[in-house]
């Protein structure tokens, strides 16, 4: 069975890829971020629906605060972290971007939630996101005295390198969930305008 190979050190085989390969014109696509896991997340994805597929990460600002709240602001940074990973890499037909935040409850605890947000070089966009799951409220008093989630999870949990490693959901669903595999289908459903595109067909007027 091939690998797919992906620059940045990520070479992956998988036991169950897609019988044809959907987006055949995708050969290079870049993250708006260095995180691994992030970059680890899109390459997973994309190299199911892709022969062969160079996914990169690259530094650009997120325009919203280091760490999010609510679904809106959130969203935003995931937007333009794509838009902006897009156009500073002319050789990539499609940019993607993944924002971590949180969402205050009405209950006043917090939640957290993460949004993916694709685009080409046509203006479409795809939007996906999961990984809603509560806080503990010694995490939330962190986040609320203005840590990120990670910093404070780095705190809580006595552990270093949460975000660029098994995330909050790793530390919270004891191993069952990674970061990397929360973030794999917010990319698949992010994705859905590419892969389904006459769903995604304008509304056409019948007569």
């Amino acid at each position: 069975m091939p690998a797919s190979k992906a620059v940045a050190g990520y070479f992956l085989t998988f036991l169950l890829p897609m019988s044809d390969v959907v987006l055949p014109w995708l050969h290079y696509a870049v993250v708006g971020s260095t995180n691994p896991v992030k970059i680890a997340a899109a390459t997973a994805i994309l190299a199911r629906v892709a022969s062969v597929v160079q996914v990169t990460g690259i530094a650009v600002p997120s325009g919203v605060p280091d760490q999010p709240f609510g679904d809106e602001e959130t969203q935003a940074g995931a937007r333009q972290r794509a838009r902006a990973a897009l156009a500073a890499t002319p050789e990539a037909q499609l940019g993607i971007g993944l924002e971590g935040g949180v969402v205050e409850l009405p209950t006043g605890e917090l939640r957290s939630c993460a949004w993916a947000v694709v685009v080409d070089r046509d203006g479409r966009e795809g939007l996906g996101g999961s990984l809603s799951m509560p806080l503990p409220a010694r995490v939330a008093a962190r986040i609320r005295a203005g840590e990120e989630l990670g910093y404070a999870m780095d705190a809580e949990a006595r552990t270093s390198g949460t975000k660029h490693g098994k995330g909050a959901v790793g530390i919270l669903t004891a191993g069952l969930v990674d970061r990397q595999r929360a973030y794999e289908p917010m990319v698949a459903y992010a994705l859905a305008p590419w892969l389904a595109p006459a769903m995604f067909s304008p509304l056409t007027a019948q007569i």
